[in-house]
């Protein structure tokens, strides 16, 4: 089995040499930035998950929209208080940087706080949407999530000012399909990627799951990130155990060595 040491190393020169790269990333790497995931519990030194005592079905999903609105924003009103105070860590910046270098094309991400761009990353596809706006039920306006929160605030069910239609968060609910342009592109990454690092996804939950088989299919190299076992580890050439916000920077710092020359001066002998 490959130490974390000599991993870290193999993934940079992978990504060195890949001439296209594509990042998938999971609740995991924001969990780093404060916020929860879905299914951890509290005695595991993060919050508590947002599933824990709740069945998402009856809060956050199309028909709980329209059967209990009230507990569907409650439910939402309290991701966005924990969204409010996130700021973008570690593994965010590396990514970012890791693009900015040339070292990564694109970014999917089934996170949906919007914290990879708040960290500079450029070209990022959000397959679950977002919480940082806004979605009229009714005719698909999209705005600021700042207009549906200051009508909660005052008392009111968050309405379109265009239609009158239901306001709601712009992401993915249960019994939705993803959106069809954004799982076109990351399929379309996934068949085209030399490299599919994939960090902080448990990879339980699909189509997104499906991504690295994709990938694995046109003999992609996969690098998984993660702290736990994941559903995606036999396909993995590489597994990197740990924390996110310490592997990815490591991996920026190989990347660069594997792409630096020699000086003259340091030249082996031959």
């Amino acid at each position: 089995m490959t130490g974390l040491g000599d991993g870290i190393r193999l993934a940079g020169d992978l990504l060195r040499r890949s001439r296209w790269t594509a990042v998938l990333t999971g609740a995991g790497v924001s969990t780093e930035s404060g916020l929860p995931d879905f299914r951890s519990t509290a005695a595991e030194g993060r919050l508590a998950g947002l599933w824990t005592g709740l069945d998402p079905t009856r809060v956050a999903s199309v028909s709980a929209f329209a059967r209990d609105p009230d507990a569907f924003y409650r439910f939402y009103r309290q991701r966005l208080s924990h969204l409010a105070d996130a700021k973008p860590n570690a593994a965010h910046r590396a990514i970012a940087e890791l693009e900015v270098l040339g070292f990564v094309q694109l970014v999917i991400t089934q996170n949906v706080d919007r914290l990879h761009q708040e960290a500079g990353s450029r070209d990022v596809v959000e397959i679950h949407g977002n919480l940082r706006e806004a979605r009229c039920q009714s005719c698909g306006s999209i705005m600021p999530i700042g207009v549906m929160v200051r009508q909660l605030d005052a008392g009111t069910h968050p309405q379109c000012a265009g239609c009158g239609g239901m306001l709601r968060p712009n992401i993915v609910l249960f019994e939705e399909v993803l959106p069809v342009e954004a799982y076109r592109r990351a399929a379309d990454a996934c068949l085209r990627c030399e490299v599919l690092l994939v960090v902080g996804s448990s990879l339980e939950v699909y189509p997104a799951a499906g991504l690295p088989r994709l990938a694995k299919e046109r003999r992609a190299k996969i690098v998984i990130v993660n702290r736990e076992p994941t559903a995606c580890d036999p396909l993995a050439d590489l597994l990197l155990r740990g924390q996110a916000g310490e592997i990815l920077p490591a991996i920026v710092e190989a990347a660069r060595r594997a792409a630096t020359p020699p000086r003259p001066d340091c030249a082996p002998s031959v």
